[in-house]
């Protein structure tokens, strides 16, 4: 890396046991990072200081022999809330590279295998505590390496750094790798977030949970191993024709195989917090929602009458009032209530006698009418709330939050085609649009007041996956596009990879339990990532080709046979008596055939096991040939998902990293 280090000026102070050592006399003071223009993204180099982490503080040091023998440097940027640790393995491990992984949410403790897999690649590794942006991160990277060249004494040999990060970390990751020069050399974006992603992403699903869960099951059982293979076959038209907006906007087929989390149904109301934002960003949006034509609230069609079935709005009665020793309401009764199903969602205001009403917070028990008073209250609400007063219950936002996206639309010389089904023939959106186009503005946040303009300025691998229903797996093309526009085609090549993987999703680290059956671990994918990235940007070593696929009305699909495809990943081939579903009466033995195959370049296959049950617990094989055989007898009848399990390594069977894995699976239904 081209640091401080070389130049003897960028850094304004080295932190040692909690004290603040000046520079030498005789260095100039480096000029503070800025951006190229007012409002936009600061650029950060190793010859500038940036003035919100000019000061870090090494609060201590300790060597560990856990998970690898290191020393670890834990410190902060003085007046911030921003924390760092460095972990540097021994010097005879140290190859004059480190790792640094960010997130928006994470503190500065690297997990277990992050500190190994970077001493095992030849790195030490770098983590913050969570904060928006790149600048952060910037500033921990650069006083690392002053802290690891006192450490290995390596005076002035060059240093280089690699930068990864999922999700929320993917917009700090292509914010860096915009406006960062020689602070990193490449980077890894994963599971990459754009502009357009938030709210778009969660809005839509929560959209699809209200109009779809009454027939989730069967879209599951549809794209599942040896379904029909036709989620649309035999749904109403209005479920069919939401189902189909939804995977055009990209919300993976494949990924209905788990519709609970499709739909969100993890979190109360599947916007991730986002409702609130869009809430105080377009105030007006609800009242629109419900008034205006173009807005499902008002429309007159067999989607708009599902939608307004889901409305509550009521004016029930305070008949009883419950208060403290000093006579502040805690609780009140209502009468008059309609049947609720479910309290999520709802808003309560207090009406006064002429009509105007109050914001009042609080939580309702339906069952017995009795509204219990939240905190933050006025002290003329809870005054209002007395014996015959009328609290307004609704959930009007809730229900409109959903379908916000219709009213998002990017604007179509962005390259977001994936939209192109809210877009009319002319080009032009189909509903209203509001004022506002809210992800752009939440993703300048995590991406430090980058704007995805592709210009990047070191090697770039982006790790996405085919089964993500979180950051849609055409995000990852419409990125690539922009790198190759603001590039040139030949810079492109020789400078940024895009690898698709397949039966992986959205959540890192370990895939255990009955998932495990049909997801793979994308961790040991984005290691592989990380060490193509290092011997690209060190010596030149020129990664394997990007994964070939086809964007096509939002879904990304690739070619069946690992040489068409190409990427990192190996492809398994599975089937029963040459199809992906047998039917077998209990106490007959089901044979099975996989196929495996390595993609060029991709290295060899170290490791093969079965999941003959669908529990997840995959039993290991013996190496031999690529076409594999197995076989298990069925006793009791059920259903079962048969999955073949592989691993492939460029660097051999005894390393426990960047094993890229991958399965197929089959149905077999055993009857009595």
């Amino acid at each position: 890396m081209n640091t401080h280090l070389r130049t003897g000026a960028a850094l304004l102070a080295l932190a040692v046991g909690q004290v603040l050592l000046p520079a030498p006399a005789a260095a100039a003071a480096a000029p503070d990072c800025a951006a190229t223009q007012p409002g936009g993204p600061v650029q950060v180099t190793p010859d500038c200081a940036d003035p919100l982490y000019a000061h870090p503080v090494i609060d201590g040091e300790q060597d560990l022999t856990t998970p690898v023998a290191h020393r670890r440097v834990s410190g902060h940027f003085e007046g911030t809330a921003v924390k760092f640790t460095i972990y540097l393995p021994a010097a005879a491990q140290w190859q004059g590279r480190f790792f640094q992984y960010t997130y928006p949410l994470s503190d500065e403790n690297a997990l277990d295998r992050v500190v190994a897999f970077g001493a095992a690649s030849g790195g030490y590794t770098v983590q913050t505590s969570g904060a928006q942006g790149y600048r952060h991160a910037a500033a921990a990277a650069k006083f690392a390496e002053t802290v690891a060249a006192a450490y290995y004494r390596s005076g002035s040999r060059r240093i280089y750094g690699y930068l990864y990060g999922p999700s929320g970390g993917s917009f700090q990751t292509v914010g860096a790798i915009e406006n960062t020069t020689g602070v990193w050399e490449g980077a890894v974006p994963i599971v990459l977030g754009v502009p357009t992603s938030i709210p778009t992403n969660f809005f839509l699903r929560a959209q699809a949970r209200m109009v779809l869960r009454d027939v989730a099951g069967r879209i599951a059982d549809a794209v599942r191993p040896g379904g029909s293979g036709d989620p649309y076959a035999g749904l109403p038209a209005v479920r069919a024709a939401m189902l189909r907006e939804a995977t055009s906007l990209g919300v993976p087929l494949k990924a209905w195989e788990d519709p609970d989390y499709v739909m969100g149904l993890s979190t109360a109301d599947g916007l991730l917090g986002f409702g609130a934002v869009i809430r105080q960003l377009d105030p007006s949006y609800a009242a629109d929602f419900w008034s205006k034509p173009g807005y499902l609230g008002t429309e007159q069609s067999p989607l708009g009458d599902i939608v307004r079935a889901e409305l509550v709005d009521a004016t029930p009665t305070i008949t009883q009032v419950r208060a403290d020793a000093d006579g502040t309401p805690t609780a009140v009764t209502l009468a008059g209530l309609p049947t609720l199903t479910s309290t999520l969602g709802l808003d309560f205001a207090v009406e006064a006698a002429d009509g105007t009403r109050a914001p009042l917070t609080g939580t309702l028990d339906p069952a017995t009418g009795v509204l219990t008073v939240g905190g933050g209250n006025s002290a003329a609400v809870l005054a209002a709330l007395t014996t015959g007063a009328r609290v307004h219950v609704d959930n009007r936002w809730f229900v409109a939050l959903p379908s916000y996206y219709r009213h998002q639309v990017p604007p179509a010389d962005q390259g977001y085609t994936a939209f192109d089904v809210l877009r009319g023939p002319d080009g032009q959106p189909r509903y209203p649009q509001r004022p506002v186009l809210v992800g752009p503005l939440i993703a300048r946040g995590p991406a430090g007041g980058g704007t995805y303009t592709g210009k990047i300025t070191g090697k770039v691998i982006v790790v996405d996956n085919l089964v993500d229903s979180d950051a849609y797996p055409w995000h990852a093309d419409w990125y690539a596009k922009r790198v190759r526009a603001a590039l040139g085609d030949q810079a492109f090549e020789s400078g940024f990879r895009l690898y698709y993987n397949d039966n992986a999703d959205h959540l890192d680290g370990p895939v255990t339990g009955a998932k495990a059956n049909r997801i793979v671990s994308y961790d040991p994918i984005v290691e592989r990532a990380l060490r193509e990235v290092a011997a690209w940007a060190e010596r030149g070593v020129t990664p394997p080709r990007s994964t070939r696929y086809d964007v096509t009305d939002g879904e990304v699909t690739v070619p069946k046979q690992a040489p068409d495809r190409r990427g990192i990943q190996p492809v398994v081939d599975l089937t029963a008596g040459g199809r992906d579903r047998v039917d077998v009466k209990a106490g007959q033995k089901v044979a099975f055939v996989a196929k495996v195959q390595v993609p060029p370049g991709a290295g060899t296959i170290v490791s093969a096991a079965w999941d003959f049950t669908g529990s997840g617990t995959f039993t290991p094989i013996g190496l031999g040939p690529l076409t594999v055989g197995g076989s298990h007898r069925y006793t009791r009848p059920g259903t079962y998902y048969v999955s073949f399990k592989v691993a492939s390594s460029r660097s051999g069977g005894a390393d426990p990293f960047a094993r890229v894995e991958n399965l197929d699976r089959v149905r077999v239904v055993v009857r009595p």
